[in-house]
């Protein structure tokens, strides 16, 4: 018997005990890092902006505090700001010969937008903003996120004490084996959809209680979803629509919109355009007719707290809750009217908790990237819904969770992956995919999908150059390339082998010709596993002037950064490379599952051989590109 069969509280007291550990060791590393950790460093790793130059102070649309702040130095590193994410301001104390004594903490807040290097931080009220633009050496950076965690251990503690409701009888079907329920009608045809899509759609409108579509790269899950979504539109008023990330979140609201659906996005964008922000609900809410009356209403109420004299008045307290019950009617009434016209609430899970939601109920929720989520915060958004649409790939990019104890003891397990486990019957599997020449796609097919995934006809052969092979791996061990440690939790370096990975990607470029790369946009991903190698790679670029021309049409990043993402081509530098074979987290392979299949045409593998073929997975991968060239 599985260890959640036996009682499915049982298992949910067990994850939110394993939840606890996370939430202290990620709570101490903080501690730790802000203690010992220079402001260099944090700066670097995308943690901090410093110095920052602080600009007007206002209220926003939702009456909270807001203050702008521009990064002025660093531009060119990839930060990890973004909407929803805690912060706190810091001023640089130095000794009297200049050394850095240490930051002192001035107040926190939340990131309400970030576009390039201009961030808007809603604070509290009571923050003393008045002196920060005249002090010297400002910083922000990230704070510890105590909400989330707040919001997931509310969640379980929701889950676990249910009893006699919808929520209830999930939890407990979720963790048995007891066939989930359907309804039966036949189905329903989509031309423009392949067979597997078509099949998930109608599983979809059939489930009583929960399916999943399980898309492998490129299979077009987002498709799936979009017209999943649009089918059961036609049979419910307004449905929820969730992911792990602002970005997917993004990604599917604007899907929807194109489709002409009406969206509602609680929270802002990652991408700041005005096609994203344009069904933002703040965005809304700040066009709405009524709302520069509720304004003024606003503004009144502040200046008569500001200039009131300090003596009891009775007709001032009077006054004032006049004017805040006529401001929260307005208030309302915009709302029930935003809420009212949207059929598509869309938000992350943690944003599912937003107060605006409050009371709110929906027929079904559809949670995308559901293999990238801890089961905790899939819950945040489950109470509030009777019926459950998971769809992502559990063979790709698992949650985050820093704790190694947390991750043994199952922390890492989604709901998703357990669903697939007890639940075989609500998976379908798309089995179709439209992004890699064949070659690529079949070594990821076989090893993570039983060989289920096929290459659409059209792009079976597709690749840049005549007679080219589709995989390459160079082996980097003649270099004597050496991994070298940089800084704790910054990751590793090889400086032999990115020197050789920009020099392959320079002469493969030269094969192709400028004209071609440039009149045809080809595109290229280089992709490390390594922060530090990432950043190595990007300075070196930046230097060598035969990549000038291309500079928009490359992008560095780590395998997480191209999630989602795909390329013309695909460059991995591996990095590792030592006597004993140690791969570290190479070893989770969802991991380079994602890798390998960003790229469309040609994919280039630079690697330590010795090192790297120690461990099954890659000796099966580098014989796999051996015997096909």
């Amino acid at each position: 018997m599985d260890n959640y069969s036996s009682s499915p509280v049982q298992y949910l007291r067990q994850q939110r005990l394993l939840l606890e550990i996370e939430y202290n060791c990620e709570k101490e590393e903080f501690r730790r890092q802000t203690e010992a950790m220079g402001l260099q460093r944090k700066v670097k790793r995308g943690d901090a902006w410093f110095p920052v130059s602080v600009g007007k102070t206002y209220y926003n649309s939702l009456n909270q505090k807001a203050v702008e702040v521009t990064r002025t130095q660093d531009t060119e590193i990839e930060h990890n700001f973004e909407y929803g994410r805690p912060v706190v301001f810091f001023t640089e104390r130095q000794n009297n010969n200049g050394k850095d004594k240490g930051a002192k903490l001035l107040f926190t807040g939340t990131v309400s937008y970030v576009d390039g290097d201009r961030m808007v931080v809603v604070v509290a009220d009571s923050a003393p903003l008045t002196g920060l633009q005249t002090t010297e050496n400002v910083g922000v950076q990230m704070f510890f996120d105590e909400t989330t965690y707040k919001l997931m251990f509310d969640a379980l503690d929701r889950v676990i004490n249910a009893k006699g409701n919808r929520l209830a009888y999930l939890r407990d079907l979720f963790a048995s084996r007891q066939k989930a329920e359907t309804f039966s009608f036949d189905p329903i045809r989509f031309p423009w959809l392949n067979a597997a899509q078509e099949e998930a759609v109608n599983n979809v409108l059939r489930a009583k209680d929960v399916a999943i579509v399980h898309g492998p790269p490129g299979t077009g899950k987002t498709t799936t979803l979009v017209e999943a979504i649009y089918e059961t539109l036609r049979r419910e008023n307004q449905v929820l629509v969730c992911a792990q990330s602002n970005m997917a979140v993004d990604w599917i609201s604007e899907r929807l919109t194109d489709r002409g659906v009406n969206v509602l996005r609680i929270g802002n964008p990652t991408k700041v355009n005005d096609k994203m922000l344009s069904f933002t609900y703040e965005r809304r809410f700040a066009d709405h007719p009524d709302y520069p009356q509720l304004w003024s209403i606003r503004e009144t109420i502040r200046k008569l707290r500001q200039n009131r004299n300090r003596r009891r008045d009775e007709s001032f307290h009077q006054k004032i809750e006049r004017l805040k019950s006529r401001a929260t009617e307005l208030e309302i009434r915009i709302n029930a009217q935003l809420f009212g016209e949207a059929r598509v609430i869309a938000s992350t899970l943690t944003g599912s908790a937003n107060r605006l939601l409050a009371g709110q109920k929906y027929g079904t929720l559809f949670i995308d990237e559901a293999a990238q989520a801890l089961e905790a915060a899939c819950w945040i958004a489950i109470r509030r819904a009777s019926r459950v649409i998971l769809a992502g790939d559990h063979c790709q990019l698992p949650p985050t969770v820093k704790s190694i104890a947390a991750l043994r003891g199952g922390l890492g397990t989604t709901l998703m992956e357990r669903i697939v486990k007890q639940k075989p019957e609500t998976v379908t599997l798309l089995k179709t995919q439209y992004r890699m020449n064949e070659q690529i796609m079949r070594f990821s097919s076989d090893w993570f999908y039983g060989g289920m995934v096929e290459a659409a006809p059209q792009i079976k052969y597709r690749g840049i150059l005549d007679l080219d092979n589709p995989m390459t791996w160079i082996d980097t061990s003649e270099t004597d390339g050496r991994e070298e440690f940089v800084g704790e939790n910054f990751g590793r370096i090889n400086r032999a082998e990115a020197e050789l990975t920009l020099n392959v990607l320079e002469k493969y470029f030269t094969k192709i010709g400028k004209t071609r790369i440039l009149e045809e946009r080809i595109d290229t991903g280089i992709i490390s596993p390594y922060r530090a190698q990432v950043q190595l790679l990007r300075k070196m670029i930046r230097k060598k002037e035969f990549f000038k021309p291309y500079r928009s049409l490359i992008s560095v990043n780590t395998v997480d950064g191209f999630q989602g993402q795909e390329r013309d081509i695909i460059v991995i530098s591996l990095v590792r490379a030592n006597a004993d074979g140690q791969i570290g987290f190479l070893s989770d392979l969802r991991r380079m599952n994602v890798a390998i299949t960003r790229a469309r045409m040609k994919l280039i593998i630079t690697g330590d051989v010795p090192t790297m073929t120690r461990h099954p997975f890659y000796r099966k991968l580098y014989e796999y590109v051996c015997e096909n060239n």
